[in-house]
């Protein structure tokens, strides 16, 4: 017995070593990283997803983090019918009615928490002067779509009827979203934070450019994607090229601005139409998946817009190809884009050692931004 628990002792620290070793070279031949910084925080995330790949797990750590209290901020727990929220009302008395900003987060509908953005939501319900509420919707694997954007349309719709309760002005409600929230929201919504509003187009010139660039490579995109909308990953392919979508559908990169094509891209049409692979994959096409979609008519009704977007992002080209949308139908478009960002950059603003520049850009143009509406 002495001798198994020996031979155990010395495999555990084996397995541990090389579960970090191919995390690291899988790291170094494949992934694109813009920053130094972003290399380490690399390497540490592919340890822990690949020795543990469990979105709960992940989830576990984020809900594990420590919460500060805000003397300024009253926090409550709630729930809005069945979906938990998080409330954030300023303690001070005004002499006007609160702003009021719903706030979706992202994470691919697989991480992320309240616990996980509770850090920016009370910085932004400080800086903005607002009474926040931040979504917690259902989530991959126990949940997929429609789920999280049922779970975020009824919330938003419970909070609205009872924004007399929260001392909150009707006419300054804003929606702010982030990653998969656009795909969610981007119909009804006025803040978009490297949103993803098109999931059946995945040979734009951002996708070629940041395929390996961190924490959103193409591989992870389409893992995730199939996983959201409960697609065979043996689909992944058809979706990949762009066979499962009927050529009326398929949009060309053809609107993406030529300056953003300059770096790696290289034009791919997509692969012959496959029926089989369209009918397991049609739900990519509805509007609440891809908003991008949206008729002219509802486009055209939309409230003006602040579009986030970081150029070292396979995200990139959905915020390019929205923006021209809203604008060809006469929405107004506030757009702010960062050459030195990368996708969940904003997450990390309060993470000390671990922040980057960009993420406290991103939070004071959302700021600046909601404050001068």
């Amino acid at each position: 017995m002495a001798v198994l628990w020996l031979v155990l002792l010395l495999a555990l620290p084996v397995f541990f070593l090389g579960a970090f070793v191919w995390a690291v070279f899988e790291h170094f031949l494949t992934a694109d990283l813009p920053a130094t910084k972003l290399r380490a925080l690399h390497c540490i995330f592919l340890y822990l997803w690949e020795f543990c790949s469990m979105p709960k797990f992940v989830r576990f750590l984020h809900d594990s983090m420590r919460i500060k209290k805000d003397p300024e901020l009253m926090v409550t727990n709630l729930h809005f019918g069945m979906i938990p929220v998080r409330l954030f009302q300023p303690k001070a008395a005004s002499s006007r009615l609160w702003r009021g900003i719903i706030f979706y987060q992202g994470g691919g509908s697989v991480f992320g928490s309240l616990d996980c953005y509770h850090g920016l939501c009370n910085l932004l319900a400080q800086e903005t002067d607002s009474v926040f509420v931040m979504i917690g919707y259902r989530m991959v694997p126990d949940h997929h779509s429609p789920a999280i954007f049922h779970d975020c349309l009824n919330t938003s719709i419970y909070f609205l009827k009872v924004l007399e309760t929260y001392g909150v002005d009707p006419s300054r409600v804003v929606v702010c979203v982030e990653s998969i929230g656009g795909a969610v929201a981007a119909t009804i919504t006025q803040v978009l934070i490297y949103l993803l509003v098109q999931v059946f187009c995945l040979q734009l010139p951002s996708f070629q450019q940041n395929e390996n660039v961190p924490f959103l490579s193409w591989k992870f995109v389409v893992t995730t994607l199939c996983n959201y909308l409960a697609i065979d990953l043996s689909w992944r392919d058809a979706i990949l090229n762009g066979s499962c979508v009927p050529p009326e559908v398929w949009r060309n990169p053809g609107n993406v601005p030529k300056k953003f094509k300059k770096r790696g891209f290289q034009p791919w049409p997509p692969g012959p139409f496959n029926e089989a692979a369209c009918l397991e994959t049609k739900h990519m096409l509805d509007v609440e998946n891809s908003s991008l979609l949206a008729d002219d008519d509802v486009i055209a009704q939309l409230p003006e817009a602040f579009l986030v977007c970081c150029e070292n992002d396979i995200l990139r080209d959905d915020s390019l190809l929205y923006k021209k949308r809203l604008e060809d139908q006469g929405v107004r478009v506030t757009w702010y884009h960062l050459e030195e960002g990368f996708h969940g950059s904003l997450i990390f603003f309060d993470k000390k050692a671990l922040s980057f520049l960009c993420s406290l850009k991103i939070v004071n143009a959302v700021v600046n931004y909601v404050k001068g509406m």
